[in-house]
């Protein structure tokens, strides 16, 4: 008998540009002023830059080719010893550890829990004083114990980036999550709330710091006055005292990329307020069920996901593996984190880094967790398809199991 794959709700197209951006992409389009620092002011760039920064709440925004080069300008604008020690978790995307690299920098991998989050034991140890900075990645918009993780940071001195790229309009204890550390990076990656194909963006209070990542990612000569209407005697000497001193690396985003993002602003708390409910509808079923279950957020986390993880129940690695297949059958595309061939989100995939640590807890967690798109421009029927598709695989994979036996 022939099996047959029954089509599930499409999980992987992004929401149209908005309408408003229509018109000023012809008018760019019509100009050919694509280079950020064509225009003498006002250049899309620097206008999403100006928006960002005031919708975050933040002093100073960048806006660059990637959520990767903004956090290896940060790394960067942190002025690191080469060699320095950058403490991240071990649950991450390769290309957080891969900036650390760039930045010629060493990461020293922290475990995670069941719940995907810092364990703040291992955080503890592993925060010595040969740590130069903190890079916390809000993975999958998962925000760890920052009220700790600030404390501690702050006990030993050491700056804090958070890599927030799943993380916009994620709120911890009343503050956007990328405006607790000194600086905080975002992305504009199709996946991501706000799509420009690929760009991303950092934010900070520092003017040393904005200065510096600045002139890095390509403001050379004197553009860099392009990227402020608000100079301060602060900033200026900044500017000043770093012109020329520091390699351009070329990592600027392209006026077109702002002109497709800045409308998508507006739609910002629609799309958080649309991805929480999907969520946590979602969530609620398969938390009725006794072979899946989805971690608790943390009591000072409100958080805006676009995707949905949650663990198997005592799930051998052949049943996951069976609920996997079984889930694709029925329509809906979801994997488990530690047993997807070359998943860039397993650290032992890592190869660049050298030798594989010993994270047992890491490990653990991945061989169960389970990752599925679920965007908010979802519906109510797309959502119980999915939820329904994911029980039923579940049950499948034990079923077939207790049959083998």
């Amino acid at each position: 008998m022939v099996k047959v794959m029954t089509s599930g709700p499409n999980v992987y197209d992004a929401e149209p540009i908005p309408e408003s951006a229509r018109a000023q992409i012809e008018n760019l389009l019509n100009t050919g002023d694509l280079f950020r620092y064509t225009a003498a002011e006002n250049a899309p760039v620097t206008l999403l830059e100006r928006e960002f920064a005031q919708m975050l709440g933040s002093k100073y925004a960048l806006a660059v080719s990637s959520c990767s080069a903004a956090l290896f300008l940060s790394l960067k604008a942190l002025d690191l010893p080469r060699d320095t020690k950058v403490l991240i978790p071990a649950f991450t995307f390769a290309a957080v550890p891969s900036s650390v690299v760039h930045a010629e920098c060493v990461p020293v991998l922290v475990e995670c829990g069941d719940n995907y989050r810092i364990d703040m034991d291992d955080f503890k140890a592993k925060l010595t004083d040969d740590i130069g900075a903190v890079l916390i990645s809000h993975m999958r918009g998962h925000t760890s114990d920052m009220d700790a993780i600030v404390e501690l940071c702050a006990a030993h001195n050491t700056p804090l980036i958070e890599d927030a790229a799943h993380s916009l309009g994620t709120v911890w204890d009343g503050k956007n999550i990328g405006t607790i550390g000194k600086i905080g990076c975002f992305s504009f990656q199709s996946y991501k709330l706000l799509n420009a194909g690929e760009g991303g963006i950092l934010v900070t209070d520092d003017e040393n710091i904005i200065a510096r990542a600045v002139i890095m990612s390509g403001a050379y000569e004197h553009n860099w006055k392009k990227h402020t209407d608000n100079p301060s005697a602060e900033l200026d000497a900044a500017f000043d005292r770093w012109q020329n001193q520091l390699p351009l690396y070329n990592q600027r985003l392209s006026n077109l990329s702002a002109t497709v993002v800045r409308p998508q602003l507006g739609e910002v708390p629609r799309r958080v307020r649309d991805g929480r409910a999907n969520h946590d509808y979602v969530a609620a079923k398969l938390e009725a069920t006794p072979f899946l279950t989805v971690p608790d957020k943390l009591e000072k986390e409100l958080r805006a996901p676009d995707s949905l993880q949650f663990n198997l129940v005592d799930f051998s690695r052949n049943e996951a593996l069976a609920f996997q297949a079984a889930a694709k059958d029925r329509g809906v595309s979801v994997q488990v984190f530690g047993l997807s061939t070359d998943n860039a989100r397993a650290f032992w995939n890592w190869k660049f880094l050298g030798e594989t640590p010993d994270l047992p807890k890491t490990r653990e967690m991945l061989s169960k967790a389970c990752d599925t798109r679920l965007p908010a421009r979802l519906k109510q029927n797309d959502l119980d398809y999915i939820s329904n598709a994911l029980i039923e695989a579940a049950a499948a994979a034990k079923s077939l199991a207790q049959a083998a036996e």
